[in-house]
Order: structure tokens, then sequence, then C-alpha cells
């Protein structure tokens, strides 16, 4: 054993490492994620000659752009993506022949884009994520998440990392198999992952739900007016509140519109199906499934099946149904679908506020949910009489497509949690960033995409005497080329924490925003530029021997600049403009 730990000291080699080889790593900088924002955060400091190690979680690396999301996806405008990304975007996952982008119109970029997603597997990006980090010899220490942070004064020094495999499913544990198995020290953290694990556990302020419209002065915070109604009883018995309400709706919290919450919008995974029995892994019942946790649904399915009952209108309640399950189809992926009214879709609401700031049991347990109402929306909707019969036929034919995720009997191995955790740090983005309103001077990566929220909620109201259920939440101002057609920059201080609360920590993934500025910024093509960004920061810390809120920005835009980051919002050629 101890020759291999050797081998790997001297080569550097990305390997699945657990505590029986290595109890102790010590290194320049370390990274909690391997998550894109994580590898190319590491690919930085590789650059630059400093040491660094990923700690990841699970067995997995490329977080949701390997379970589920294209890399190129959420990305209408590759011209504002700099760094190492600029590339990387449109070549990860892709087989085939390299395109030649540039003297393409935006529509046509992103309907060739389309052609190469369709054929595209979250397996292929994985595989190309890992043969990146064997390339640059990073390391990645597999299957340990955080447990305690030590800190010295403002610096943490150490981190003990809990062993916690995820199961046959891909789903985290409850409970670790070993507590503080690993133990990394390092002078530079960087928080890579979506849930924000090691600044809150650093004692770093933060933030979770959705602020009131009167915090940062934002027209969509807060409480939002219920949409895609319809006319569904939600009581246990019709016409009946003291009988209950059914799973799966609320009773409205009465707060005004434009008021802040603990709400956080949906989760959902991003997954494949298949109905060739080569291929197809059967859903199973949830243990304790009971057909009437979905009562509310094959209330909704009725509702449908009346108002879509002319054979004309057949086609549109087939793509209802399927919106209901397996959910809306992006590129052969499965996602949450909620158009043209859509009430219901592949994921259970009102849920992921407890999973935001939850402890490992609450992330378990959400986690599974998600799996569970899946696999119960299948069960119900093959065989409840409600469903029209070539729906339910349809639906009883498919299974989870083991392609893409082999080794996790087709489940992603990452659930697709859009929000959790914010940083309250130096700067904070808000909804003024995302419209050009404010324009930050220590601007390192761009976003540009609408606000896009999904919905946090199902509730019900009354209305001339009828009992309705509806949705809360769900907004996506300004579509994919966002509210102002135009890029905006990203502040450095978004990315760390405030002085006196941690001196050698960046969080290029959770990072210091508003509920509703995160909602656009949100992308993976950010937090892999915001990842490089706070990869090459960390190395400037280190040179400078300084914390990392000291490091002058005139210096970090030079070497940002230096690597092809893409700094200026203002720059026409950045602007999708109305092609």
């Amino acid at each position: 054993m101890k020759y291999l730990i050797l081998i790997i000291a001297i080569f550097n080699i990305s390997v699945p490492l657990r505590a029986a080889d290595q109890n102790v790593i010590i290194k320049d900088v370390c990274i909690y994620g391997a998550t894109p924002s994580g590898i190319l955060a590491a690919l930085a400091v590789k650059r630059e000659g400093r040491s660094v190690v990923i700690i990841e979680p699970g067995r997995w690396v490329g977080g949701m752009s390997g379970a589920g999301i294209k890399p190129m996806q959420d990305c209408p405008n590759i011209n504002i993506v700099g760094g190492m990304s600029h590339d990387l975007i449109n070549k990860l996952g892709v087989r085939g022949k390299k395109v030649d982008y540039s003297k393409m119109s935006h529509a046509e970029m992103r309907k060739k884009q389309r052609a190469i997603m369709y054929h595209m597997s979250p397996k292929d990006v994985r595989e190309d994520y890992l043969k990146l980090l064997k390339e640059k010899q990073i390391e990645v220490v597999y299957e340990h998440r955080v447990s305690i942070v030590i800190k010295d004064g403002t610096d943490i020094s150490e981190i003990k990392f809990d062993l916690a495999p995820f199961d046959q499913n891909g789903c985290p544990p409850a409970a670790p198999a070993k507590t503080n198995n690993l133990s990394v020290k390092a002078k530079i953290f960087i928080d890579a992952s979506y849930e924000g694990a090691v600044m809150t556990r650093a004692g770093v302020s933060y933030s979770t739900g959705r602020e009131s419209k009167d915090k940062y002065d934002e027209e969509f915070a807060g409480v939002r007016i219920l949409g895609n109604s319809a006319p569904v009883d939600p009581f246990v018995i019709k016409g009946n509140p003291e009988s209950g309400l059914l799973k799966w709706v609320e009773d409205d919290h009465k707060k005004p519109l434009g008021a802040g919450d603990h709400y956080t919008q949906a989760y959902n995974y991003r997954y494949y199906t298949s109905s060739d029995a080569k291929y197809k892994v059967p859903f199973e019942k949830p243990k304790n499934y009971n057909p009437q946790d979905y009562e509310l649904i094959g209330r909704y399915v009725q509702f449908l099946v009346g108002k879509f009952n002319k054979p004309e209108n057949k086609k549109q309640l087939a793509k209802q149904l399927s919106w209901i399950f397996p959910g809306n189809v992006n590129s052969r992926d499965h996602n949450y679908a909620r158009w043209d009214g859509q009430l219901f879709s592949q994921a259970p609401l009102g849920v992921s506020w407890q999973y935001a700031d939850g402890d490992y049991i609450a992330k378990n347990r959400i986690w599974q949910m998600h799996m569970d109402y899946l696999r119960g929306m299948h069960a119900f909707m093959s065989s409840d009489s409600r469903v029209p019969k070539w729906h339910r036929q349809k639906i009883a034919a498919l299974g989870r497509d083991i392609r893409h995720h082999p080794e996790t009997n087709g489940w992603p191995h990452q659930l697709y949690i859009r929000i959790s955790r914010r940083l309250n740090g130096l700067y904070t983005l808000t909804e003024k960033d995302v419209y050009n309103v404010n324009e930050p001077k220590d601007i390192i990566g761009l976003g540009h995409y609408g606000v896009d929220t999904y919905p946090v909620r199902r509730t019900w109201f009354k209305k001339d005497g009828q009992y309705f259920t509806a949705l809360e939440g769900l907004m996506f101002v300004g579509g994919e080329k966002g509210p102002t057609n135009k890029p905006y920059g990203i502040s450095y201080r978004s990315i760390t924490p405030k002085t006196e609360e941690c001196s050698n920590l960046l969080v290029p993934v959770c990072f210091s925003s508003s509920y509703i500025g995160y909602a656009s910024a949100r992308m993976e093509n950010v937090f892999m530029v915001l990842g490089e960004s706070a990869g090459v920061a960390a190395c400037i810390a280190l040179k400078e021997g300084v914390a990392v809120q000291k490091v002058k920005y005139p210096d970090l835009k030079k070497q940002l600049v230096k690597y092809g980051q893409i700094l200026d919002p203002e720059a026409q050629a950045f602007n999708l403009g109305k092609k």
C-alpha cells in the first residue's frame, strides 16, 4: 500500500481513492465537488503549477452536465463564455466531426447544437471529463463528504470528510460508512458543490428561500401570483375542506404578493426512458405505494380527458399526459414540463426547501422522495382507469434507459438541485445586475439568460363557488436570450465570503446572489467560468500570501484576460442581436 501512495503522490494520478489508501492529503488548493465548476477550478490551479485535489461526495464527475444537462444546452450565447470553457462547451460529450460555428447566425448555431444534443449521452460527457482530469493528472478522491471544517481564526486549516458511498441507484446515504475518514489540509479551499457544504460548516453566512420584493427592490421577487390553475378539487372528499387535502397540494400560506418565504424552486431528475427490452430497467413500485397518494393527479387527468375529448384534440391530450409522466422531452432526456397550464409533471413540489438547508438525513430523504415519486407516477399512470388505455399501455412499456447511466440502474447520479444555499458575500448579484442596472467593476465572468424559475408549491383557491388547484413561483422572464438581450457581469466579490467570516474560501457555485439573480445566473456554463476564475484568484492569493478578499482586481483581471476570459458585457460582439 505504501508504494501505491508513493506512486500517486509522484504522478498525481486521478483515481478513486478511499481512506484506506490515504488518510491525510496536503495540497495548495482543495476543491469540494467534481462539478463542472470544480473541474475548471482544478484545471486553472494545475495550470499555475500549484498542487490541487478534488474531493467528490459521489463516484462520478461532471455534476449535472454528466447527469442529463448537455454542456451547450443552457448556453445560448457561446460568445460570452470565455477561458477554457469556451472550447469545452462545444466539445464535451460530442462524438463525430467537429463543427465550426464561427460563420453561423445564432439561429443556425442553436439549430445545429440541438441536433448534436439529441444524439449526446451524459455518459460521454462524464467520460470526457475523466479523460481531461487524467490528462492533467488531477487527483480526485471519491465517496467522501464534508464532516467538520476546522478553522484557525478566519482561515480554514483542515477539513475532515466522512466516507459515505452513494447507493446502487446513485442516491446519497443518510449516514456515513465511516466518520472523519479523510483529512485534507490546504491553503485555499474552493466550494464548488451545489449545496454549499463547505461554506456552511465553515460558519459563513448564507441565505435560502426567496427574499421579499423590498429587500433588493426586485420586481419579480418573493411570492408570485398563482398560475397553471385547473378546476381540480384538492380535498379528500370533493367539496369538503374538512376532509383534508390530498397529497401534493397544500394550503396557501396567505403571504402577500412580493413577500419573502422559505420556498425554493422545484428539483427533478433529467433522465432517459426506453421501451426497448434490451436497454430498459423496470420502474419498480416504491415501498408502501398507495394509489391514493396520486388521486389529485387522477383528477387532473380526468380534467384533461374532458377538456380534449374530441378526436382532433387527441394529439394535444397525448402531449399533456406525457408531460405528467415521463415529462417534457428535451434532447431525448425528460425534464419537468411547465408549459401550457401544466399542473403536474415529474417532480414533487413544495419539498425542495427541505433539501436546501437540510442535513444529510434530510437530503437523503428528499433525494429518495424524487426517485419514489417517479416510480409511483409510473405505476399510477400505467394502471389508473382514468388514464386512456393507449397512454396506460405506452407508460407500462417504459423503463429507465440503462445506456446513459449503467452504474446506477438507469438513474442519473445527480438530482437537479436548481438552487440551495447562497453565500452572503461582499457583493450580491440581484435582478438589477441581470437587467444591467448594476454594473460591478470587478467582473470575473458573464451571465446571459432569463429569470428562470420552476414552481415552488402547489396550492388551491375557490372562485365562483368552484375549487381550483394551481402552481406558484413559475417564471421564465426573457427566455434564453435574457430580459435585456444583453449579457451582464458577475463580480469577484460574489464568490468571496465576508472577510471576518472566512479569508481562504471561494464559492463559485453557491455564490452571493438573490433568489431572482441566481435564477438567471445558475447555468452550468456560468459555473464553469466562475470556477476557472476562482482557480486563478486562488493562485494569486497564494502567490501574494493574502486573503482571497485582498486579491487586487487589476492583477486578477490581467490573468483572466491572458487566459481568454471574457469580461466586457458591453462588447457588441457578445450580443445575440435579433438573429
